[in-house]
């Protein structure tokens, strides 16, 4: 498996590699970068889950609902918040660069899953997965990233404010895992939802504003 991840990320992170240099725009190249190394980072995770896979006996269940969503959203969270405390912690920057982060991995686990269960995939499964664990992903890192922007401009709560940004998206991430396994499956993807949420508030509040007419 360990290698059949290797050449996935191979097979898509090659062909979008020049893309960091042809592309002249610094945000839409950052974010590319971000996607690529969300991409490391499922590879990353990958074999240190395997690995624990391995020392909880091979109790997938136990590991996917107790230990992945740790091992994930630590690797996933620590590219988001050296960028913000080393080269920027501007709110669109860490927002676009987060959803980067989570949008890379969600593509690579979900090809390494497509391949390993050719036989069992359907249409419905692809747009199911695509919707619930691939959204998921990158919410719960959208979320740190988020986060971060606000605490790091008050020192005071930095610590405890970005400990308590990174147990609530490993929080959100355990739960859609244990849900998703359960007989309450659509209420995993209630949470993905509900995690939508506030960023779609925002996006219409700013459509509504553009759309308001000036006073004379």
């Amino acid at each position: 498996m360990a290698n059949l991840t290797v050449i996935l990320f191979l097979c898509i992170s090659v062909p979008m590699g020049p893309a960091l240099y042809m592309i002249p725009d610094k945000r839409s190249k950052l974010f590319l970068c971000f996607m690529l190394l969300g991409m490391v980072v499922c590879l990353i995770a990958s074999e240190v889950n395997s690995l624990l896979l391995g020392f909880f006996g091979g109790n997938a269940r136990y590991v996917s609902c107790n230990v992945t969503p740790i091992v994930e959203e630590v690797l996933k969270g620590v590219p988001v918040l050296f960028y913000a405390l080393y080269f920027s912690d501007d709110r669109d920057t860490l927002l676009s660069i987060s959803f980067g982060m989570g949008l890379g991995f969600a593509v690579l686990e979900n090809m390494v899953i497509l391949v390993g269960s050719l036989s069992r995939v359907t249409i419905l499964w692809a747009f199911v997965r695509g919707f619930g664990a691939a959204r998921m992903h990158s919410a719960c890192t959208t979320m740190l990233g988020r986060g971060i922007a606000y605490v790091h401009k008050r020192r005071k709560l930095f610590y405890c404010g970005t400990f308590s940004l990174l147990i609530s998206a490993v929080i959100a991430h355990a739960l859609f895992n244990t849900l998703i396994q359960s007989e309450y499956r659509l209420a995993a993807y209630g949470v993905v939802f509900a995690m939508y949420i506030p960023q779609t508030i925002k996006i219409g509040r700013q459509i509504l504003s553009r759309k308001k007419p000036r006073q004379a």
